[in-house]
């Protein structure tokens, strides 16, 4: 198979399992909050909770309605993925592969007027600002975090706000994610979306039906253009 290039307006970046890996972290704070939840299933919430908002999945697996405990409760659940992240031997929060080729060519061009990429998480702001300084990841002008959103991923708002963030038409954007649920937020955005294999089975992938599938970053290579950005896909 050839390989295959696109050019887009700007890209739009999924965090957790795309630009950065916060596994062991997350597996901790999960496994801290069964000591407050005893009924959680942290296997099952593991296997369906990723990107998906920290307050969404608490509201959805500990039964937290009451809005100022749920606020409470989604930072402090942040704050123990920082903090299990490099316990017991964790590797902490890294970079996943191709990452850093990608922020050489990108990184000077996250600045506004004109941001080429944003980054879009279903994560609070303060822990997506930890966790990108723990990996060493650039943080753009154009950036969505969960409380920037009434409605989170798999809801296109997140994408659409990206979008606007950058300047630029949805349908000119390309999105880079690993969940079915931030996927299925990219398709519903009118944007084309990269799945990324780092989290999830390719058969969980493919059920959301993006346009493209590829290992991880490693397997793209990005070149900035003046007013664009050229994506080359290899086979």
């Amino acid at each position: 198979m050839p390989d295959t290039v696109i050019v887009v307006d700007a890209i739009l970046f999924d965090m957790d399992g795309t630009l950065v890996d916060s596994t062991a972290g997350v597996v901790g704070a999960w496994n801290e909050f069964a000591k407050t939840y005893p009924g959680i299933d942290v296997q099952n919430i593991l296997s369906s909770a990723h990107g998906v908002r920290t307050v969404d999945n608490l509201k959805n697996y500990c039964g937290i309605t009451d809005p100022v405990l749920l606020e409470q409760e989604a930072e402090r659940f942040e704050k123990a993925i920082v903090t299990t992240a490099s316990q017991d031997g964790g590797a902490g929060i890294v970079r996943l592969p191709g990452v850093d080729e990608a922020m050489k060519e990108l990184a000077p061009r996250r600045f506004f007027p004109k941001p080429l990429w944003a980054i879009c998480t279903s994560a609070t702001r303060s822990y997506a600002a930890e966790a990108l300084k723990a990996a060493d990841v650039p943080v753009p002008d154009a950036f969505v975090a969960a409380e920037d959103v009434q409605k989170g991923k798999p809801f296109p708002d997140p994408y659409l706000l990206g979008a606007e963030k950058c300047g630029v038409d949805p349908k000119k954007c390309v999105v880079f994610e690993d969940a079915p649920s931030g996927i299925r937020s990219g398709n519903a955005a009118g944007c084309k979306t990269i799945g990324l294999l780092t989290s999830h089975s390719r058969e969980q992938v493919e059920g959301a039906e993006p346009t493209y599938i590829v290992k991880d970053m490693s397997q793209v290579s990005i070149r900035c253009l003046p007013d664009a950005v050229e994506i080359t896909i290899h086979a």
